[in-house]
């Protein structure tokens, strides 16, 4: 996708008066400062990459080197706050280099910094800005005595031309910048749904079956000592304690189908989906177009036609969170709900819409706001649409990934 890097309105200088406007002298006093900061970062760029390179074969270079790159991205903050105030141009701070408790220790880290494509940059803006510096020192200066009535529109155009290199060289990858912070944010969504998920999982058993197996365990006991005094009795809780069983892997097989159920597995989104719709409190309608899916078609190639696990779990999630939306809120008037699940391209989508009482929104305590960040963790999205008392259409779309 090609992106624009038009300058905002805001961002461009006023037009060139032969008249030394405010803006004239704030050009001016960066072209001359150029010269003595562009010697400064000229030095510090050849010692530093002279330096760094010669000690490379020790054990010294390469920690020296990341540090240099750290100390020229400094170097590039200022030079951008300098362009900030004189020039008037607003570039971005780039993401900084997380450190190597972040980094997953010292050597990613050190690989990661020496990498660095904002450090880099920035030497070679110091490199290039020498020649440069020289030029605009020695024509802005001299301008102001020889060359002042087109002095401004000289100005104007070198000053244009520090404003391109700054944009080029300074500022951050637009795309690189995005995508860190939503993988960063996608991995914390990752990480805390998990960690619910666990803690869920954790409670569900400690409360269901492990009390209702802590209780049984003790009936039997209380059993086996009745066994040769009251055989009746022991017999009437033999039998009390075979429904305790039934009961504890009725709760084991719901908690199964919570995380993962077997039917997901062993037939595909069709089967998967029908099984959550007979749940439902409403009638559910489902239609799954997966071809080669093995409940739709048995003689496809479920490897080829079924998308990857985790996506197809996530879709599974994201159905039997919305159908138990529609039990809970779809209200009274709800006659039913369809669940459509289809493949577009490289893309799963998913709708499921009811005729119910609508209203539904992400922020509204309904979980479409926790379904919308776990889809956002894998690239997905979700769309509500739920106008009040004509009913609520959830679309929802996954990445597409082959499984194996």
């Amino acid at each position: 996708m090609t992106m624009s890097h038009a300058v905002p309105d805001n961002d461009r200088p006023p037009p060139v008066r032969a008249v030394f406007s405010a803006v004239t002298w704030k050009e001016i006093a960066y072209l001359v400062s150029n010269l003595p900061l562009a010697i400064v970062g000229f030095v510090y760029a050849v010692v530093m990459v002279s330096t760094a390179g010669g000690l490379s074969v020790t054990a010294v270079g390469i920690p020296l080197l990341a540090c240099g790159l750290y100390l020229s991205r400094q170097l590039g903050r200022l030079d951008r706050a300098r362009a900030r105030g004189l020039l008037g141009v607003r570039v971005d701070e780039p993401t900084p280099i997380p450190g190597p408790k972040r980094s997953g220790g010292f050597f990613p880290w050190l690989w990661t910094s020496i990498k660095d494509p904002v450090g880099w940059r920035t030497v070679l803006y110091q490199l290039i800005r020498l020649p440069w510096g020289v030029l605009t020192f020695t024509v802005a200066l001299t301008g102001l005595f020889v060359l002042w009535p087109v002095l401004p529109y000289l100005v104007r155009l070198m000053a244009n031309v520090d404003r391109a290199m700054v944009r080029g060289l300074l500022s951050p990858s637009d795309d690189l910048e995005r995508r860190i912070a939503e993988l960063e944010s996608d991995r914390g969504v990752v990480v805390d749904t998990a960690a619910a998920d666990l803690r869920r999982i954790e409670r569900d058993l400690h409360d269901g079956a492990q009390a209702r197996l802590v209780a049984l365990a003790m009936g039997l006991g209380l059993a086996k000592e009745k066994l040769l005094e009251d055989p009746e009795g022991a017999a009437a809780m033999v039998d009390e304690a075979h429904g305790e069983v039934k009961l504890a892997l009725q709760e084991l097989r719901d908690l199964a189908r919570g995380i993962h159920p077997a039917v997901l597995t062993d037939r595909g989104l069709d089967a998967a989906l029908s099984s959550v719709a007979a749940r439902c409190v409403v009638p559910v309608k489902v239609a799954v177009d997966l071809p080669g899916d093995p409940s739709g078609d048995p003689a496809g190639d479920p490897s080829r036609a079924r998308p990857a696990e985790a996506i197809e779990g996530i879709a599974y999630f994201v159905v039997s969170e919305l159908l138990q939306n529609v039990s809970k809120h779809a209200g009274p008037g709800a006659r039913g709900a369809t669940v459509e699940v289809w493949r577009a391209g490289a893309r799963l989508m998913i709708r499921v819409s009811d005729d119910g009482r609508g209203g539904a929104s992400p922020s509204g305590g309904s979980g479409l706001a926790g379904l919308a960040e776990r889809l956002g963790a894998v690239d997905g999205v979700l769309v509500v649409d739920s106008p009040a008392g004509v009913g609520t259409v959830v679309t929802a779309e996954l990445p597409w990934r082959d499984r194996g």
